[in-house]
């Protein structure tokens, strides 16, 4: 029997052998492919532009360099047919209908929109900015386009313009008197004077940077504190938007720009610290951190520099850049009883730009 089992073991063994197929033997490459697989990739490396080695797209370039030129900045237009009587409806807590807002920077760009904004939600509002005359032309503007949209309107807000150099403490502290002298009252604040210049940070003139950070930082810290006060004397709430930058939370790319970038950071951890600090009182504080937007100034910019406006938006997600009317949703949420829960938040209106 154990016998018979090895013969019947052993035959099964050489079927099995008998029908096992040889795996084919893969052929190398010729050693002559092999040189010319190695010598194309060392080619096409060879044959990319200087400019695009690794990582140059992720680093700054010295060679923009912009100057902010504050007596040669161009003028604003209010956005057309963003306001007047709608007939969708909207939650009533949106309404600014009985505040007055203050807007630093409100004769220009975002400040000239987010102060439309305001307006057109029904409040009052203030423009503060350096220049007093494009500030009046501005307020003018706003009333008399509140007007034609809103022919039936029982009440026009009030707009008024105000001279102030937000970097100083006494100008600010004048400014606000005047203010409520003017209004009787100020409710919400939304501080958009600022600026950016574009140098590269060991040739950047110390004189710029500290003008650059008594705006961004010092002009922000000042009317806060101000209102602020204001707000306590009255036992009233209140909520203020610090316009920030998306530039507090990343660094733009192939602009140097650190001294700005540091500022809106400032700026940012600010809004987070006095949120905290007058949560007690019913005080708000937020952050819009807008990125890349189409206002005069930019675009004029953008038209002395091309290949920067293409480089831009090949960083940006929606693949565009933003319109300053992006922004009056932003601001008008921030500023109503809409966001009345909402504190230190940080509002990225950015197009998915510090996503990636």
């Amino acid at each position: 029997m154990f016998r018979s089992q090895l013969i019947r073991q052993a035959a099964r063994a050489v079927r099995v052998s008998q029908s096992t197929v040889a795996p084919r033997a893969t052929p190398s490459l010729p050693l002559s492919l092999h040189r010319s697989i190695h010598a194309t990739s060392s080619l096409r490396r060879d044959e990319k532009k200087e400019e695009e080695h690794e990582g140059s797209f992720a680093r700054t370039d010295p060679s923009v360099e912009v100057e902010y030129q504050e007596h040669d900045l161009p003028s604003s237009t209010p956005v057309q047919g963003r306001g007047g009587l709608h007939f969708k409806r909207t939650l009533a807590s949106f309404s600014l209908e009985g505040r007055v807002g203050v807007v630093t920077g409100g004769a220009r760009g975002l400040g000239l929109v987010m102060s439309q904004a305001m307006v057109i939600s029904g409040a009052d509002v203030a423009i503060v900015d350096l220049n007093k005359e494009e500030a009046q032309k501005q307020a003018m503007e706003l009333m008399e386009s509140f007007k034609r949209e809103n022919p039936g309107a029982e009440k026009v807000p009030k707009v008024t313009a105000h001279y102030a150099d937000v970097s100083s403490q006494e100008s600010v502290e004048a400014v606000i008197a005047e203010i409520i002298k003017d209004h009787g009252k100020i409710d919400n604040l939304v501080t958009s004077a600022g600026f950016t210049e574009n140098f590269e940070a060991i040739n950047y003139p110390i004189e710029r940077v500290r003008k650059l950070w008594g705006v961004n930082v010092d002009g922000t810290y000042l009317f806060a504190i101000a209102v602020a006060k204001h707000l306590m004397e009255r036992k009233a709430p209140g909520a203020m938007v610090f316009i920030g930058s998306m530039s507090g939370a990343v660094v733009n790319v192939p602009q140097p720009q650190a001294p700005y970038n540091a500022a809106k950071a400032a700026v940012r951890h600010l809004a987070s610290s006095l949120a905290v600090e007058w949560a007690h009182a019913g005080i708000r504080v937020n952050v819009i951190s807008p990125g890349y937007m189409l206002t005069a100034l930019t675009k004029k910019i953008l038209d002395e520099n091309p290949d920067l406006k293409k480089q831009w938006t090949a960083l940006i997600p929606q693949g565009k850049m933003g319109q300053p009317e992006d922004l009056m949703g932003a601001v008008t949420y921030l500023s109503s009883d809409a966001a009345s829960y909402v504190t230190g938040a940080d509002l990225r209106v950015d197009g998915g730009y510090t996503l990636t």
